[in-house]
């Protein structure tokens, strides 16, 4: 025989392999994707250990021994100068840090303090501007407190320090001689530098937390490490000692273990696009072994059994798997180079990865293969089952086998137990106040019940197919022939179709849920933060009372400040719990649009009525309409709820009522609180901001300590976080959507070559090239149009349950704008995916027509 391997089971599979590659190149597009993918994020993990490592700077390089305290509290002078004598010892200098309020504004601010030396090698400092403390009375500080305090060399600053018998303040004033930047990767906060000594005497310490040594390497005492870490524990018995380098290389770590949580959320995506790429590839698989039934017909009638033709294709498929993740590993190394020296021409520095780690490169392509055999195995038991007899019929769908009753069964059973757990969920989601809530635990089985959701779309999804197809496909039938052939298309193989839609719902459901939880939770989060900062500056007097009535009018003068807003506050008891009422207009309040109602309105409080926080909306079991009665000195109050909040109220209140209300109680018509906003944005503007405070209370009348200006903090951090980290997680979702794109593209590509005839027929009949192209297209986009709906429909209901179960007062908001344009570029993008494919059917001759199949 000429080709003796080719007439085995196995010999036929891998002839048909090399006869058609570019066929089964296209079945391993989505594992190939998905190796990369995998193997991409091993490159990214190598590239951002690489870059921490080498810029990260902590300890000097320069620091050759590091001395702890030990058993003590802290190593004093004597023991730093014993270290320092040491022979072998260039260089020793002590550390610590501490910190101290700053006087001289009625705003109250906080200077971080550290021992440095400045110069030498141990420096953690370079100075950039003015002259290092030399000597008593001065310190530098760095950028950060320079620009946050309007400072400059010359410029004084009062440090507020305990009095030595404890009780009162001293006040120490220091000269700024100059500004340094920190060479330390995490120091960010305002930080004034001196030498230890000098640190010392401000902050009263009697010792170092830590002294870093340095050492003469051509030194014979220094020559034998252990000797002079013996030498160093005899000068400063009980001390703890370690080498430079392995504190460095602790330091390191640590960094590049907070880099690296950041990548913790990609591998949970990862094992969601992984599956997708499983899911694709059993689809595909299907249909080229749909494709080949006649040869595995033939095969049956020569002798062949079921088993050596599953075990034959199941091969088939693993080394489709291997190749696909060799290629896509090597892939994945090849753009890991190209990545640091591309974004240093965008000004970003990152450091080369390693060369190919060859354990996670072989993991990689072994469980590519794996992967391939799982998603070969059911289309490769279902070919095997193939009748001699259709050795004499031409290809057929296979769509028959796809709508079992077990499948059927299967589905309904998923589906009952998805809805069984969110019902379970839903009776026991938290109310506000609640604080013994397991909320892991109630995420998890949100997780699980939409994951058995999710299976029961696989199994029932050709089912679903044809009664979403009619239902969305109905203006398509009404654009001519293309269109109504389109739907007609994807309707007749609906176990294909559900293939295909359901990868693509699973990419809608988690953007669209991920989209509206972050929509949810970022109205939550502005809202919070307007709580918790309802204003840059907030004035109250130190000892319980009232403020002068002339001073919101004062603030407000001042051309440094806006948004002056005065109200007052008062005690009220509502049956045995104590509650404080406020006039204080919601409106006025910093973003007051990010002040929502969970229930009723904030927008015109009428006279008697009143806005409820959570808490005490809660404990009484009232929500806008109902009736509440407290009691101020003696005298019940009825008053009706106007609105709810989603949370507390802003400064402690927990009723709000309008201004001649809170009058008509009886409270004191002086204010009891006053905040106001800085007019410019920046550190310019809250340091001019600052100062107008300060002269305004500046006077024997205000002044003096009686009233206190809290600076708040900014409210943007946590949004951006919040923000930063949707962002992210929605670009890792977006590799389940380029998996889903891939099996399309595909998908049409296989089928293009499975209906040659049909096209040809169609040609036949007169329908023109731009018609059929425009008809697989259309087929292409109604994959995405059923996935998008599928997903969608998934999407809202279990976001309403996340929302409740990870913040109760988290008012569910639907971002319809969002969804759209996820739900239309599904669409669209589905739709491009089939452009190579339609262009090939539109090429067809209607001479296929009368052609004979292959």
């Amino acid at each position: 025989m000429r080709n003796p391997w080719r007439a085995t089971v196995l010999g036929s599979q891998v002839a048909e392999l090399l006869r058609r590659p570019g066929r089964f190149a296209a079945t391993g597009l989505s594992l190939l994707i998905a190796a990369f993918v995998v193997f991409g994020t091993v490159m990214a993990q190598q590239i951002i250990t690489a870059t921490v490592v080498d810029t990260f700077r902590g300890t000097p390089g320069a620091v050759s021994l590091v001395v702890g305290p030990g058993g003590e509290e802290e190593i004093g002078e004597d023991r730093l100068r014993e270290i320092r004598g040491t022979p072998g010892v260039i260089e020793a200098v002590g550390r610590f840090e501490g910190g101290a309020p700053l006087g001289g504004s009625a705003v109250e601010r906080y200077l971080a303090l550290s021992a440095d030396p400045g110069t030498g090698a141990l420096a953690e400092v370079r100075l950039i501007k003015g002259t290092y403390p030399s000597g008593p009375g001065l310190l530098a500080v760095n950028t950060e407190a320079a620009s946050a305090y309007d400072l400059a060399p010359g410029s004084s600053l009062t440090l507020l320090r305990p009095a030595p018998d404890g009780e009162g303040t001293r006040r120490v004033t220091v000269e700024v001689s100059g500004i340094v930047r920190s060479t330390a990767t995490h120091d960010a906060e305002p930080t004034g530098y001196a030498p230890g000594s000098r640190i010392g005497d401000l902050l009263g310490a009697p010792g170092y937390s830590r002294v870093d040594v340095r050492t003469d390497p051509a030194s014979a005492a220094a020559a034998d490490p252990a000797r002079m870490t013996e030498r160093i524990r005899q000068a400063a018995p009980g001390a703890e000692v370690r080498s430079g380098d392995e504190v460095r290389e602790e330091e390191a770590r640590q960094a590049v273990a907070e880099a690296k949580d950041s990548l913790e959320l990609v591998n949970v995506f990862l094992a969601v696009a992984v599956g997708a790429a499983v899911l694709v590839a059993t689809s595909t698989f299907r249909i080229v072994f749909t494709r080949r039934v006649r040869q595995l017909a033939l095969l049956r009638a020569i002798g062949a059994t079921p088993r050596r033709i599953a075990v034959a294709l199941v091969a088939e498929g693993a080394v489709v798997g291997l190749l696909a993740g060799t290629t896509g590993v090597l892939a994945a190394w090849g753009c890991g180079l190209l990545v640091p020296p591309v974004a240093g021409r965008f000004g970003h520095d990152l450091s080369v990865a390693s060369p190919l780690p060859p354990a996670e490169a072989a993991l990689t392509v072994l469980g590519t293969g794996l992967l391939a055999v799982l998603a070969v195995l059911a289309p490769s038991l279902t070919a095997s089952r193939v009748s001699p007899l259709q050795a004499l019929r031409s290809a057929e769908s296979g769509e028959g086998t796809a709508n079992g009753v077990g499948r059927t069964l299967l589905g309904l059973l998923c589906a009952a137990g998805a809805a069984f757990l969110a019902r379970q969920q839903y009776a026991g989601l938290p109310r506000p106040g609640d604080t013994d809530y397991d909320r892991f635990l109630a995420l998890t089985v949100v997780v699980l019940s939409g994951g058995l959701a999710f299976l029961a779309l696989i199994a029932l999804g050709p089912r679903l197919v044809r009664p979403v197809l009619s239902a969305v496909a109905l203006p398509l039938r009404r654009t001519g022939a293309a269109g109504r052939l389109a739907v007609a298309g994807v309707g007749g193989a609906p176990g294909r179709a559900a293939s295909l839609s359901v990868v693509v719902a699973l990419g809608a459901c988690l953007v669209g849920s991920t989209l509206t939880c972050l929509a949810s939770l970022e109205s939550y989060e502005r809202y919070r933060q307007a709580v918790a900062a309802p204003a840059d500056f907030h004035l109250y007097p130190r000892d319980s009372g009232t403020l002068d009535r002339s001073l919101a009018a004062d603030l407000a003068s001042r051309p440094e400040l806006a948004g002056v807003t005065a109200f007052r506050t008062a005690e009220v008891v509502q049956g045995t719990y104590s509650a404080t009422v406020s006039d204080l207009d919601l409106g006025t309040v910093r973003s007051g649009v990010s002040l929502t109602a969970r229930t009723g309105s904030l927008d015109g409080l009428p006279p008697a009525h009143a806005v409820v926080d959570a808490g005490y909306a809660h404990r009484l079991g009232v929500r806008a309409g109902d009736r509440v009665t407290v009691t101020y000195e003696g005298r019940p109050v009825r008053l009706t709820v106007a609105a709810t909040l989603p949370g507390a109220g802003p400064y402690g209140g927990n009723f709000f009522v309008p201004a001649a209300d809170l009058t008509r109680m009886g409270a004191d018509a002086a204010p009891t609180v006053v905040t106001a906003d800085a007019a410019q944005d920046g550190d310019r503007g809250r340091i001019r901001a600052q100062r107008a405070i300060t002269e305004t209370l500046t006077g024997p009348w205000r002044g003096d300590g009686r009233v206190l200006a809290e600076d708040a903090t900014g409210p943007a951090e946590g949004a951006d976080t919040l923000r930063t980290v949707a962002t992210t997680v929605i670009m890792l979702l977006g590799l389940t959507v380029l998996v889903a794109v891939a099996g399309v593209a595909t998908t049409a590509s296989l089928t293009v070559v499975e209906r040659k005839r049909e096209f040809g027929l169609l040609r036949a009949l007169g329908l023109g090239g731009s018609a059929v192209h425009r008809m697989v297209m259309v087929e292409c986009a109604l994959y995405g149009v059923l996935g998008g709906v599928l997903g969608l429909a998934l999407a809202l209901p279990y976001s309403w349950l996340v929302v409740r179960v990870a913040e109760t007062g988290a008012p569910f908001t639907v971002p319809a704008g969002q969804l759209a344009v996820v739900f239309t570029t599904l669409v669209l993008v589905t739709a491009a995916a089939g452009t190579v494919p339609a262009l090939r059917a539109s090429r067809t001759s209607p001479t296929v027509a009368v052609a004979r199949a292959e």
